[in-house]
Order: structure tokens, then C-alpha cells, then sequence
């Protein structure tokens, strides 16, 4: 299990149109393939619900590499097509994780 204390939360809360499934499935492949790679990146937890409700919370290690993927360029290209076709309204709430446990059945 992974400790959070200390790290970054970027917490992504989107509604999704109906539309370009297939285009939005293949950005978003690309953007946790580009996102891994960025230095500081710790993970990504996400769930849509069948209404087209969105959570993805992106773990990073500190602030300068949460701001880093939000500066990354192919990250704002993405991010520009997604307000233009995918989305009808997102949130975004960055936290730091003052503590942190997990449980699970072994």
C-alpha cells in the first residue's frame, strides 16, 4: 500500500459529453503514457459513472511537479481540445495529503 503523506493531489471532477468517445479514449491513453514519464508523477486513480461523471486524482510528489505537467505543452494542447469537444464542465482542487493510510484483504 502507498503512503500519500506529503504528496500533491490534483483532483480532476469532469462531465463528459457524448460525443468523440473514441477520440476522447485516445487522448487520455496518450496523456497517462505522457504524464508517467514527467518527473514526480507518483500515479493516477480515476472512475466515470454511466451519466458521464468523472473523478481522476493525479499523485504527485511535490507542488513544482504538479505545476510542471500542468505547464507541459502537449498537456495544454489536450486540455484545449477537451474544452472545445469533450467536456460540458470540469473542477480541478490541488491538495496536499496532510495524512494518509489504506486497508486491504489480503
Amino acid at each position: 500500500m502507498t503512503d500519500r503523506t506529503g504528496q500533491i493531489a490534483v483532483i480532476f471532477l469532469s462531465q463528459r459529453r457524448t460525443d468523440d468517445a473514441e477520440g476522447y479514449a485516445h487522448a487520455a491513453d496518450a496523456m497517462d503514457r505522457l504524464a508517467a514519464q514527467q518527473p514526480g508523477y507518483r500515479g493516477v486513480d480515476s472512475a466515470r459513472g454511466p451519466d458521464g461523471f468523472g473523478i481522476t486524482v493525479s499523485w504527485w510528489a511535490d507542488e513544482a511537479s504538479a505545476l510542471a505537467w500542468r505547464a507541459n505543452a502537449a498537456h495544454a494542447a489536450i486540455r484545449e481540445r477537451g474544452r472545445a469537444e469533450w467536456y460540458a464542465r470540469y473542477e480541478v482542487a490541488v491538495a496536499e495529503v496532510g495524512r494518509s493510510y489504506a486497508w486491504g484483504r489480503e
